[in-house]
């Protein structure tokens, strides 16, 4: 009952919970970052969504305990040797560090969390973290029951030193006790990319703390007297927000350099896209009986038979059973990121199929989304979300859900965009809950 319930608020719950003045000073909370939100407002119009998403205790439980499940299979010898053995040399070296701001994301519907792909740099938790800091009680009926809800952000305004603190333990897992003074964030021509705001919310985060830190496009790091260095400043860690998971790219030969040396401590890195975010594993997580073989517990077992769905290799030899499923599939690359080139099997005609065959895919048992009512512009408007688990060695930090039309989230669609996520709490409570306010449970 208690999804029920959810469903109802994310069918029924149109109002809007986003103070917009409380956003703006949440961005702005720097005198450095002073006008972020205006840019964003109009560069990204649909970067934020107006209305929360809401998700049962339940919900929330099951996708903490996969994702914890999950990483306990990754630390398996049988599971590291099978990623690592198609990963190339630069995955490899075990520095230490796991990778910040991992992104688990899900599909959330009847069945429960469904998990659609794991990320290795994962954008957006200073954003979110902002946002959800910026959300008001969307009714007077629900605000008794939404003050008992966890938004799992627990310290919701600390959750900045969490980040941090996991930025020190990646330098301690690989530095020890040696002080952090420089910390550069990398990506490709990072001023042009979509969640660059976020770049200087970090870059803010990391000087308030007392680092030296930048943004910085890979081209203009140098490799040299076996030092990483940015302009006159040698880089001890990297954020990495490169796609280039592997560092392959000649634009990228300093920080490949920097980071093979183990000069600089980057992360996120190879090994950690290798072994969680090469959607390949995908395809392992949903084979019980690999899992079985490898010593995984049958309680591991069950989670990640439920929550992660069937997903097989495109290979020619299975060409025409898959093309006969391919209304029950999704296809993704890969090596791919950002939705991009991803297809739903129903939408395919036989010219990208033949692409599809040519290119390195897997095909994953389609799943639905959750479904969002908004209203846009007066009108009731249905949309899709989606919810993204940004985590760090297996313990969830920040819930935020993408609200979306069309086949992928695309930041694109009126009223849609980042969403808070709003856990809410068992039927039995909010009915105790209610009756002490004398309101009632929405039908």
């Amino acid at each position: 009952m208690t999804t029920n319930f959810a469903n109802t608020l994310n069918r029924g719950c149109i109002c809007r919970t986003l103070d917009e003045q409380r956003l703006r000073e949440q961005l702005e909370s720097d005198p450095g970052l002073t006008g972020l939100a205006h840019s964003i407002a109009q560069t990204r119009p649909h970067l934020f969504s107006a209305t929360a998403v809401f998700l049962s205790s339940s919900t929330f439980e099951t996708i903490a305990a996969t994702v914890a499940a999950i990483e306990r299979v990754v630390s398996t010898p049988g599971y590291q040797a099978t990623a690592l053995a198609r990963a190339p040399a630069i995955a490899q070296h075990p520095f230490g560090p796991a990778g910040v701001f991992m992104g688990y994301d899900f599909h959330v519907n009847a069945d429960g969390p469904q998990l659609i792909e794991i990320n290795t740099n994962a954008g957006g938790a200073l954003l979110n973290a902002a946002l959800a800091r910026a959300q008001k009680s969307c009714c007077e009926s629900m605000s008794q029951a939404l003050a008992a809800y966890t938004p799992l952000h627990a310290a919701l305004g600390a959750v900045e030193q969490t980040f941090f603190d996991m930025f020190k333990a990646e330098w301690r897992a690989q530095r020890g006790e040696l002080p952090l003074r420089s910390l550069v964030i990398v990506d490709d021509d990072p001023q042009a990319q979509y969640l660059a705001p976020e770049f200087e919310l970090c870059r803010h985060m990391f000087l308030q703390r007392g680092l030296s830190a930048s943004i910085a496009d890979p081209r203009e790091l140098e490799w040299r007297d076996g030092s990483l260095w940015h302009g006159q400043v040698m880089v001890d860690m990297v954020y990495n927000r490169l796609t280039d998971f592997y560092l392959a790219e000649p634009a990228h030969q300093a920080l490949r350099d920097a980071y093979t040396a183990g000069a600089t401590v980057v992360t996120p890195h190879p090994r950690a896209h290798a072994l969680l975010a090469d959607k390949r594993n995908l395809v392992t997580l949903s084979d019980a009986e690999l899992l079985a073989a490898w010593g995984v517990g049958a309680t591991d077992r069950q989670l990640l038979a439920a929550a992660v769905p069937a997903t097989q290799r495109v290979t020619p030899q299975g060409a025409d059973e898959l093309w006969a499923r391919r209304r029950q599939l999704f296809f993704k690359p890969v090596a791919g990121y950002g939705a991009k080139a991803v297809y739903r099997g129903d939408k395919l005609t036989r010219k990208v199929w033949d692409e599809i065959l040519a290119g390195d895919f897997i095909a994953q048992a389609l799943v639905p989304p959750g479904q969002r009512m908004v209203v846009v512009d007066g009108v009731q408007t249905d949309l899709k979300f989606d919810v993204r688990a940004y985590t760090y060695a297996g313990q969830i930090q920040l819930l935020a859900a993408r609200t979306y039309q069309g086949q992928t989230t695309n930041f694109r669609t009126p009223g849609g965009g980042f969403s808070p996520v709003v856990v809410v709490p068992q039927l039995d409570d909010i009915v105790t809950l209610l009756s002490e306010s004398g309101s009632t449970v929405p039908a």
